[in-house]
């Protein structure tokens, strides 16, 4: 049955109203195990679409410059403290130099937006279509819209230094496990992962380290990649620290590559 949304409804860069309202979504269609073969025969032109969607997403965001992905629930409410804590943090963020992007939605991916481009940095939302509305939300200045999960799950680690993650459910967590396992299993590297707020997140650590590495699951050295705190000025230095060692690091290894010898006779 299709509903109808008062912004509009996004399937990726195309807005529908009112009828027009599709009553599926691009991804329950991709993952429909539908036994008409002639559905089947539609996949590889799937493909294009997907391909379409990465190349739209890297040419809008290719210039950002540093960036830092912050994530956390959309039913947060503008009167929650969580909802100011979002705020400041997309403040500092933006006063330290850095755009923050976001899944563009309400609640605490708002309020980070809100506080990026109150503070004149750089707002980003990066939409998904979903079979409930979810329009972007006023403060975000670059917008793009994605039909597929994983195309835009690689937009928030391809163009950030790190994630901040405020308290938030399982899109939330999908967001924050995805990010810890490709650090852990070194996909990427000096990628800082910011859990902000104690009392929501204490919980979670506490499983972690109490059933979780006692299995035998994950390594200690897993737990050290999250850092938890209350404090937004740590946050940002936690972000900012690991930049810096990217910026060392990259320099090394260019002056690594520079004092190597050039050609197959070693001139």
């Amino acid at each position: 049955m299709t509903r109808r949304y008062a912004n509009g409804y996004h399937q990726g860069p195309v807005t529908f109203r009112r009828d027009m309202v599709p009553g599926t979504t691009t991804d329950q269609h991709l993952l429909d195990s539908d036994p008409d073969s002639d559905w089947l025969h539609q996949d590889p032109w799937r493909v294009l679409r997907i391909q379409s969607e990465f190349v739209e997403g890297f040419g809008a965001l290719a210039e950002l410059g540093p960036a830092v992905s912050v994530f956390g629930s959309a039913r947060t409410p503008v009167e929650h403290p969580d909802y100011a804590l979002g705020v400041r943090v997309g403040a500092a963020l933006a006063r330290a130099g850095y755009a923050v992007i976001t899944g563009g939605g309400p609640g605490a991916m708002e309020a980070a937006n809100r506080g990026a481009s109150e503070a004149g940095g750089v707002s980003v939302g990066l939409g998904i279509e979903l079979p409930f509305e979810q329009s972007m939300n006023e403060w975000v200045d670059l917008g793009v819209h994605f039909r597929y999960f994983f195309a835009r799950k690689t937009m928030f680690v391809k163009y950030a230094g790190g994630f901040v993650v405020l308290p938030g459910g399982f899109g939330t967590f999908d967001e924050l496990f995805e990010a810890l396992t490709l650090v852990q299993t070194q996909k990427v590297t000096r990628f800082p992962l910011v859990l902000m707020g104690a009392e929501y997140w204490s919980g979670l650590l506490q499983w972690l380290r109490g059933t979780v590495l006692e299995r035998g699951a994950i390594s200690p050295v897993d737990l050290e990649l999250l850092t938890l705190t209350d404090d937004v000025d740590e946050a940002v230095e936690v972000i900012s620290s690991a930049e810096r060692h990217r910026e060392v690091e990259t320099r090394a290894a260019e002056a690594l590559a520079a004092g190597r010898p050039s050609g197959a006779d070693g001139e």
